[in-house]
């Protein structure tokens, strides 16, 4: 569904109006231009020039929701069509499109409904049927999205997927006869995807046909020689024909394309332990904990592995775990007990057998409780290799769809200062900048074209920042002025001579004790003095989002660092200067380091009062709201950094996309 007919909003607009206006028909072009160029940040851009002029343009509202769609950002793409609708009713596209985002936000009530508008508005169109079946299937309302891919169908005889899906349909239905014939006619409409192969190869594999499913994976691979799927699927058929080898070579090619799949290592650590290669079958273990660290069957199976190699203490500690995760699995009482008796912990192992014992019953009265018979099962084997589709995280063998998220991706923006730098204002910067006339006349006041205020790194490079700093420190003998103090600050900072810029600042203040700018830079000075002794290398400490509430916000250290003294200037700067929305934005991020989360919402929500567009202020909230576990709110956040030009925000809903 992701990306569906994307093609056919190029040809929505084509007939607009002639009397617009000749700029309102140049943005519509320049933003469409971009689109179909894949350059979406830039489509953004261009569109929140057209928006700006005329708010009732709703076709800038769906092409930006477009945008933002095939960003991820997919509840500021449902914003964007929800406006798009607002402004027009019978916008039908709009509606089909919305539909599809709510889909992928599992909001299934919804998502139906607005394909109800939509193919009552045109009940002609066949895209709305089968997107609508899509939808139906995922809330499992296989009957329904049958009908609709029917009439799709009726429509659009050409495209596999329609049959693919139906087929689906049938097979979760029971019907494996419809299901093959289906399977069937989407190879025979398209022989060059590999998902008919997939579908109708996993059919087979299903009903213990290896030859027929070993082809079909076969024609999968050749279809799309990059698809993990493909050879997951050939590993299960050679794993069940007894050729080990095969199969670990194909599991292999699957962690090459995708080095954090934790199915594919799981099910590589059972063959390879079939074989006797214990080491390197304890090594898969260990990248599955650690992308999986919930995994119950990781530590089970691992536990066995630690008692064949002998490690008896480390068995005994992964069955403790996997208890843990899951206190009814009699197995691994069972395992520890025997474990226990090892060890001459006699009363240990008695209390464990007890509990296994008292599970098993409770198991036996309870026969048509699937889940509960999984762990308390004493016969079942849990050295199967699983499906593709099968679910390995937790309790309920969750299959994994979250990815190990890049901690640089996941950080606050920096502090914003004073600064020296070759390129103060940029053309994509200006639409999130707000005009503070005192500011600008500080700035004009130093007579200084390198100084401005920005949160990015300096772009002039280390050599010529020494140059500056060797400059001003020879202007800044005998008697100095504040100017030239403050600006002796600045580079003394860019060249990390943190505490002689702290002293230059001191002095500054001593000079003048009402500015608020020279606060300003002396709390962001003494933050990068903290970050530096913490031997963290980037600009700012992260703040990451963890699961684990011991492990809110943390330093990559153990140590914890004090930012109060950065605080109190910051404090300050805002008594002195209480429209100072920057200050604003420093404090919440030095309170949110410092653990204080809701204050440093706070802070950030009054910064973007002082200047609605402050694109870092609402990353920065976003990120906070996200930690504060309102998750739908922080991606808002975020969704609207993005719209203002934060490129890092799309890193982050595209995180959150994948992990729904």
């Amino acid at each position: 569904m992701r990306k569906a007919v994307i093609a056919i909003l190029f040809v929505l607009f084509a007939t607009t109006s002639v009397v617009a206006q000749y700029n309102r028909e140049y943005f519509f072009y320049v933003g469409r231009r971009q689109m179909m160029d894949n350059d979406f940040r830039e489509a953004i851009r261009t569109l929140n020039v057209l928006l700006r002029f005329d708010e009732n343009a709703y076709e800038g509202y769906f092409l930006r929701g477009i945008a933002k769609y095939n960003l991820d950002d997919l509840l500021g793409a449902e914003a964007d069509f929800t406006t798009a609708i607002e402004k027009n009713p019978v916008f039908t596209t709009a509606y089909t499109y919305r539909a599809i985002t709510r889909s992928r936000l599992g909001n299934y009530d919804d998502a139906l409904s607005d394909f109800r508008e939509a193919i009552d508005l045109r009940p002609d169109l066949p895209n709305p049927y089968y997107s609508r079946g899509v939808t139906r299937l995922l809330n499992q309302q296989f009957e329904e999205a049958i009908s609709d891919f029917d009439n799709f169908i009726r429509y659009e005889k050409k495209v596999a997927d329609a049959y693919i899906n139906r087929g689906v349909c049938y097979l979760h239905l029971k019907d494996t006869v419809r299901a093959y014939a289906d399977f069937d006619l989407g190879i025979r409409t398209n022989r060059e995807s590999p998902t008919g192969y997939n579908r109708r190869g996993t059919l087979y594999l299903m009903q213990h046909r290896m030859a027929e499913a070993e082809s079909d994976f076969d024609k999968a691979v050749q279809c799309d020689s990059m698809l993990p799927m493909s050879y997951f699927n050939r590993a299960l058929v050679y794993n069940e024909t007894n050729r080990p080898m095969l199969s670990l070579k194909d599991l292999d090619r699957v962690i090459q394309l995708d080095s954090t799949s934790s199915i594919a290592y799981f099910n590589r650590a059972i063959v390879r332990s079939r074989i006797g290669d214990y080491n390197r079958a304890l090594e898969d273990y260990n990248k599955v904990a650690t992308y999986s660290p919930n995994n119950v069957l990781l530590y089970y199976n691992r536990a066995l592995l630690y008692q064949q190699l002998g490690e008896i203490k480390r068995a005994s500690d992964d069955y403790t775990k996997a208890i843990e995760l899951y206190p009814d699995f009699a197995n691994a009482y069972l395992g520890r007990s025997y474990l226990r008796g090892l060890l001459r912990d006699y009363k240990g192992a008695k209390s464990d057998r007890q509990i296994a014992e008292r599970k098993i019953a409770e198991y036996k009265s309870r026969l048509n409780d699937s889940i509960y018979s999984i762990y308390a099962d004493t016969t079942r084997r849990f050295d199967k290799l699983l499906s593709f589709e099968s679910r390995i995280v937790g309790s309920s063998f969750e299959r994994i769809t979250s990815r190990k998220t890049n901690d640089d991706k996941m950080s606050l923006l920096p502090l914003f200062k004073f600064t020296f730098t070759r390129d103060s204002v940029s053309a994509t910067d200006t639409p999130r900048r707000f005009h503070l006339q005192r500011v600008e006349d500080f700035v004009e006041e130093l007579k200084n074209p390198m100084l401005a205020v920005s949160c990015r790194e300096s772009t002039i490079a280390p050599d010529s920042l020494m140059a500056i700093n060797r400059r001003l420190k020879g202007e800044a003998r005998g008697e100095v002025s504040f100017a030239q103090l403050f600006q002796l600050a600045i580079s003394e900072s860019l060249v990390k001579q943190y505490t002689n810029a702290v002293n230059s600042y001191t002095a500054a203040i001593t000079l003048s004790p009402t500015n608020p700018f020279v606060y300003l830079n002396r709390a962001a000075t003494q933050a990068e003095m903290i970050d530096f002794i913490s031997s963290i290398d980037n600009a700012y400490q992260r703040i990451s989002i963890e699961s684990d509430p011991a492990r809110q916000l943390h330093n990559r250290s153990t140590r914890t660092y004090n930012y109060d003294d950065a605080i109190a200037d910051l404090t300050k700067a805002i008594k002195l200067y209480p429209g100072f929305a920057y200050a604003y934005y420093n404090r919440a991020n030095l309170l949110a380091l410092s653990g204080q989360l809701p204050e440093a919402y706070d802070d950030y929500t009054k910064a973007i009062e002082l200047n609605p567009n402050f694109a870092e202020a609402y990353y920065n909230r976003g990120l906070i709201q996200i930690y504060m576990k309102d998750t739908h709110k922080g991606c808002l956040d975020i969704s609207k950094a993005g719209e203002l030009g934060i490129e890092e925000a799309y890193e982050v809903l595209r995180a959150y996309s994948n992990n729904r």
